[in-house]
């Protein structure tokens, strides 16, 4: 199983890019369609393409992974028509914390896990590290989300509370794409 993924904008693919933004920092080009597929593949007419890699949880504790396991959805459920593509960098002075001072960050004092796990089984996710890739990529996380019409008001919750926390402080460019599959 691949741990590679490229998320690849551009006039085809099953995904139908319903809205893109910047939160911070600039935008993407504007591209119709988005397609995901496991692997560094070539694509013909892409507008771009983002790559990043499954990895184990960095900042979760053996307690927070089991009662994530335990309540968090699979991708590719037949409800879950809307999705979002979230990347996000992180500036150099989050870089320059230790690994436990992140996780102070990212979980004490933040509560990012806490408060995804308030959105569990509603909205599905997986993370992508970037900057595992050895290359320059424009972002150092991809998260995907996937979840059903009637849950994106609690995604959309989901993201305004994690964006009110301490760590957004440290993000110096987020998009936010918003698709549905057709």
């Amino acid at each position: 199983m691949s741990r590679l993924f490229s998320f690849i904008g551009g006039g085809d693919g099953p995904w139908r890019i319903v809205s893109s933004r910047a939160i911070v920092g600039d935008a993407l080009p504007a591209a119709s369609k988005l397609r995901v597929v496991p692997g560094d593949q070539p694509q013909n007419g892409a507008l771009w393409t983002l790559r990043g890699l499954t990895s184990n949880e960095r900042y979760v504790t053996r307690p927070e992974k089991t009662g994530l396991l335990a309540i968090q959805p699979s991708l590719g459920r037949p409800e879950a028509t809307c999705a979002a593509l979230i990347p996000i960098s992180k500036g150099d002075e989050w870089w320059a914390l230790t690994q436990d001072e992140r996780r102070q960050v990212f979980e004490e004092t933040s509560g990012h896990i806490r408060i995804g796990m308030d959105y569990l089984p509603a909205v599905a996710r997986r993370l992508h590290h970037c900057r595992d890739l050895g290359r320059p990529e424009p972002f150092d996380f991809l998260t995907w989300f996937e979840f059903a019409p009637a849950d994106a008001p609690a995604f959309d919750d989901l993201l305004a509370r994690l964006r009110s926390t301490h760590e957004w402080r440290y993000v110096s460019r987020e998009a936010d794409i918003r698709l549905e599959r057709e």
